[in-house]
């Protein structure tokens, strides 16, 4: 798939930044935002044609962005863009909702009244993008407003922490429904709420309830567009793997399915019931060492 995000436009080539940081953040983008599907294979040479680098800058952002979980590089496929287990999928959203509740507690109790202003103001601009049903505007608003809000919590192992977290998940919660955009940005604006109140528990439990709720309206398949699940597409993979086809298992011949005793031979008749042997026309003699 051709990269058309940030910028790639004017060709990373032509830009004066860090060559290796522009390829590693434009890769990172596209992953997050869900432009580089899941499972989807990442070709240097047309990489590096589309973002107009040469293969080496693209070979080391591959490599940083497979230290981040990102991507998946293997002898057998190559580069490609990470996949996750249901219960990876499943454990990343509960540690991720614990860590955002405890951030969202300090918010509240350090009161950075700078940093608030901060995220009122992504708060209003994220509400007037679903207001106007401006969706393609929420990603990068929703990554924002989650960046200032760790901030807000001034600890800066925790927002380490949680800028992982929110890349692995990302790739999970994207792309959402129009209706689960709209409740997300009302969940934001509750959560906010009670920072500014000083309310620890209530940011912590809103917090923490965000992402449960999100993370498992992807789980149960609520997502509109239809997507395959992250977990399903690593299921097919190991599959492929693995050489076990991905639908029905073939099936048997009538032969095989067919019960031993109804099975005939290749004449036409009957099997011989076990341990009878086919008749000579007299009765076979008494053992004569059998005991009587």
């Amino acid at each position: 798939m051709a990269l058309t995000t940030g910028t790639a436009k004017r060709r990373l080539g032509e830009a004066h930044s860090s060559l290796h940081d522009q390829v590693v953040a434009e890769l990172r983008q596209a992953i997050l935002s869900g432009q580089l599907k899941p499972g989807e294979r990442l070709v240097e040479g047309r990489l590096a044609d589309q973002l107009g680098v040469s293969r080496n800058p693209v070979r080391e952002a591959i490599r940083a962005l497979a230290s981040e979980g990102l991507i998946e590089v293997t002898a057998r496929r190559g580069a490609a863009v990470a996949t996750m287990t249901e219960q990876e999928a499943r454990e990343t959203i509960e540690l991720r909702a614990l860590l955002e509740g405890q951030n969202a507690r300090l918010a509240a109790r350090r009161q950075d009244k700078q940093i608030i202003k901060r995220i009122e103001t992504v708060l209003n601009r994220g509400s007037a993008a679903v207001a106007a049903k401006r969706f393609d505007q929420l990603f990068d608003l929703n990554q924002l407003f989650h960046r200032e809000l760790a901030a807000a919590g001034k600890n800066t192992v925790l927002g380490d922490l949680l800028q992982k977290l929110r890349e692995r998940t990302s790739m999970l919660f994207s792309p959402l429904d129009p209706g689960r955009q709209a409740r997300s940005w009302e969940e934001h604006a509750a959560i906010l709420r009670a920072i500014i109140k000083g309310d620890e528990r209530a940011a912590a439990t809103l917090a923490a309830e965000h992402v449960m709720r999100a993370g498992m309206d992807f789980l149960v398949g609520l997502n509109a567009g239809g997507e395959t699940p992250l977990f399903l597409l690593a299921e097919q993979k190991n599959k492929r793997l693995e050489g076990i086809p991905q639908g029905n298992a073939p099936r048997r011949s009538s032969q095989q399915n067919a019960s031993p005793a109804n099975r005939k031979t290749r004449s036409g008749s009957a099997p011989r019931p076990p341990g009878r042997k086919r008749s000579s026309g007299s009765r076979p003699k008494p053992n004569a060492t059998a005991s009587s």
